[in-house]
This record gives C-alpha cells, structure tokens and sequence, in this order.
C-alpha cells in the first residue's frame, strides 16, 4: 500500500480487485461499498470510520454511521481492509484474499501503519494455537514504535 509510484494507479487497482472478488463470490459491491474503499484507500493510511463519513457526507446524501460501519465489515470479511484495533482505524489490504495471517508495523510519530507477510511468524501463531487447543480463524498483530523516518528526523 505505501511505496507507491501513482497514487491513483494504487487506488484504481484495489477497486479493480474488489469488483473482481465481488463477481467471483456473487456479493454486490454497491455504490456505497465502493466510495467506502474508495476513501480507504485515498487515506493511503489507517483511517477511522466517523472520518470515512465526514467525507462520504458531501459526496453521498444522509449517510449514518451504521451505513459506514456495515460497509466496513462488509470490506473486512472479504479481505478487502483490515482493522486495526489499536488505532480503532482501517487500511486497505494489498493483497486480498492471498493470505489470512499478517502484522502491521505502526509508527506511533507518524502513524504510518505498514502491512507485512511472514510465513514463518504465521506457522509459530497456528501452532501455539493448536498446542493450546485453540482454533485460529483470523490473526492481525499490531507492532507499534517508531518507523525509520520519523527516527531519522530526531
């Protein structure tokens, strides 16, 4: 999600995926949904629901918090976002549906939250799991301290 050369490339191509994913499963993605992702993905950062709808507000008439939030859930269920409950935020995923367990390294300067894949990390949380008679359905681990950038401007 960060390190992206055009910005709008980076949004474009997540919608794209959500249509996609959306055809495949026979879900609708309404127009509301849409914006939803839409604005996600604009934040290209965790951005918080009352935030979604101060900006969905102007775009779409008589917008509830109940709307964003059911949009939200539904975009989480399909791996489309991820929430962070440390921050109580969204970001968009970068890679629906391609796996279930990742982490986030979130810089508490900035705020800049990054999503990371290891395969190794996931196998050592599924099998603590198991060893302790639990089963696993969805795993987001938070890491918060201080990104390189932020360090470098102390």
């Amino acid at each position: 999600m960060h390190n992206c050369d055009q910005h709008s490339d980076c949004v474009e191509e997540a919608l794209r995926r959500a249509d996609n994913i959306c055809a495949e499963r026979g879900l609708r993605f309404t127009q509301q949904r849409r914006k939803v992702l839409e604005l996600v993905w604009e934040s290209h950062g965790p951005v918080k629901a009352y935030d979604i709808l101060d900006r969905l507000d102007s775009r779409i008439a008589a917008i509830k918090p109940p709307t964003v939030y059911r949009a939200l859930d539904f975009l989480a269920e399909n791996g489309l976002v991820h929430r962070l409950d440390s921050l109580k935020a969204f970001i968009g995923c970068s890679h629906p549906l391609k796996h279930r367990e990742c982490y986030f390294l979130i810089c508490t300067d900035c705020g800049e939250a990054k999503e990371c894949c290891n395969s190794e990390l996931a196998d050592v949380i599924n099998e603590t799991s198991h060893n302790n008679g639990f089963r696993a359905e969805h795993t987001t681990l938070e890491i918060t301290g201080e990104c390189r950038d932020c360090r470098d401007t102390h």
